[in-house]
């Protein structure tokens, strides 16, 4: 299995530290507000990767964190007159209730930065008694900052040179810092927030220590896989493989796996900008396997543009192949007493010799492309390729018993398959009559809207308002609702 690996900059092979054991620590969320399709981009595409290197026979330890005390969640506490433990714990929740209906399941160790302070504590000890952390107030207490310029390989992961970086941009300034790019390590708490006891007196964690802690603990020291967004590559992973290998002397994640950003018109997805749709805002519109489908039929590396056109046509796509099974199911239920037939010596006419072993070659394709860095585009791919060859099959129906042994063994092979990427596991007659009522209530195409938009914009650089206007109007008679933001135009259905 090849890997692309964010620190060499390459695809690497990858073999895991311990034979037939893998230690996997993805980033979670800071728990301050309502997940975004984001952060659900993020734990869908580690959760295929562990679903898959389960599937290839390796135990996955799985560890998605919580930072669960942070500046946002005090923001928001002191904005909503509610306790920042409690916020924590609601929005804690909130994601745990997104991801089930996501159907992405638990990681199997999900820890809170604040059920782990005296590991972080221990780890900041070590890092000052190496001369890597120090506190400018040591008497009176005050924050504990980590000197970068100590660590010889600072820059490594996000290929930034300290030389060549400025504070301000995203490092923050701090008039009691030795050198404007140390980063914080422990805060001192302010009057009226939350505090823990430590050397240095009363305070918090630092957001980069405590996922070194929290992965050292469960992981070990060195461990397999680290993952995030491709916007954690620096400050936030370049802080915690600088703060981790400079209190172990060891190297800290072998690989460090990064997918790329969900963005709405090319530009990040992010609640800073207001631009994003939460989760439950989506699910709300389109099924949680349509929502799927859409955030993995792209390579987890590359950039993911969020529109309602982009999800209608996700729509479209698993309908197609969800008909595929759903005829097949149905013909294999008019013969109940099929008795497979092996081995299957003759091949449909209507297929060419290649194609018919194409099925044959499904599940080593479908493997090969998982393991060319996850390329879950190109499986579905050739799960798109199969059904287009079993729908020509279907087109000369047989009641030869090689025949139907064909479509049985196929069937249960895209439905084996599609588990790992949590796809095509409904019933496909229930899911084919759920998703034609959905296309059915929609009067207007995905493309019959996005080229009214398109029209739409054009009239209104031209300051043609009447036609503007008469746009909207008609896109809203037929419950088409346009949102005019800083990014560009989008669409949602009405209700």
């Amino acid at each position: 299995m090849q890997l692309y690996n964010t620190l060499s900059r390459r695809k690497e092979t990858f073999k895991p530290l311990t034979p037939g054991k893998v230690g996997l620590y993805a980033c979670g969320v800071t728990v301050y507000d309502d997940c975004h399709l984001g952060h659900a981009r993020s734990c869908v595409a580690f959760e295929v990767l562990v679903r898959y290197l389960r599937r290839r026979g390796l135990t996955v330890t799985w560890v998605r964190n919580f930072t669960d005390i942070d500046d946002k969640i005090l923001r928001r506490a002191q904005e909503t007159g509610v306790d920042w433990k409690e916020v924590a714990e609601r929005y804690i929740a909130s994601f745990q209730e997104d991801m089930t209906a996501l159907g992405v399941p638990p990681a199997q160790i999900e820890p809170k930065a604040t059920e782990h302070i005296p590991q972080i504590l221990d780890l900041i000890r070590r890092l000052e008694d190496l001369g890597f952390a120090y506190c400018p107030n040591p008497g009176g207490g005050g924050d504990v900052f980590f000197r970068v310029r100590r660590f010889p390989g600072y820059g490594k992961l996000s290929g930034q040179k300290p030389e060549d970086m400025e504070a301000g941009a995203r490092i923050e300034v701090d008039p009691d810092k030795e050198d404007p790019l140390d980063f914080v390590l422990w805060k001192a708490s302010k009057p009226g927030e939350p505090a823990w006891d430590s050397p240095w007196g009363p305070g918090r964690p630092g957001w980069h220590i405590e996922c070194s802690a929290m992965s050292m603990q469960y992981l070990g020291e060195t461990f397999d896989l680290h993952g995030g967004g491709q916007d954690l590559v620096f400050p936030h992973h370049e802080n915690e493989l600088a703060q981790s290998e400079a209190a172990t002397g060891k190297p800290f994640a072998r690989f460090w796996l990064h997918h790329g950003l969900l963005t709405i018109n090319a530009e990040k997805m992010s609640k800073s900008l207001g631009n994003f749709f939460t989760v439950k805002e989506v699910l709300a519109r389109f099924p949680a396997e349509v929502v799927r489908f859409f955030l993995i039929n792209c390579h987890y590396r590359s950039p993911l543009d969020f529109s309602d056109a982009a999800l209608a046509e996700a729509e479209t796509a698993l309908l197609r192949l969800y008909t595929c099974l759903a005829r097949i199911q149905d013909l294999l239920r008019h013969n109940p007493d099929l008795k497979p037939q092996y081995p299957v010596d003759t091949y449909p006419h209507n297929l060419t010799l290649e194609e018919f072993h194409r099925f044959g070659s499904l599940r080593a394709r479908f493997d090969a492309a998982l393991d060319d860095d996850l390329n879950t585009a190109q499986a579905l791919g050739y799960l798109f390729e199969t059904v287009r060859l079993l729908n020509r099959l279907l087109e000369a129906p047989s009641a030869d018993p090689g025949y139907l042994t064909i479509l049985q063994e196929v069937y249960n092979e895209l439905k084996d398959l599609g588990r790992v990427l949590n796809l095509l596991q409904a019933d496909p007659q229930a899911m084919v009559a759920s998703l034609r009522q959905k296309a059915a209530d929609l009067a207007i195409s995905p493309e019959e809207i996005q080229r009214l938009i398109e029209e739409r914009t054009q009239a209104r650089l031209q300051k043609n308002w009447p036609r503007a206007d008469a746009i909207r109007k008609q896109l809203t008679d037929l419950d088409i609702l346009l949102e005019d933001t800083p990014q560009g135009t989008i669409w949602k259905v009405k209700g």
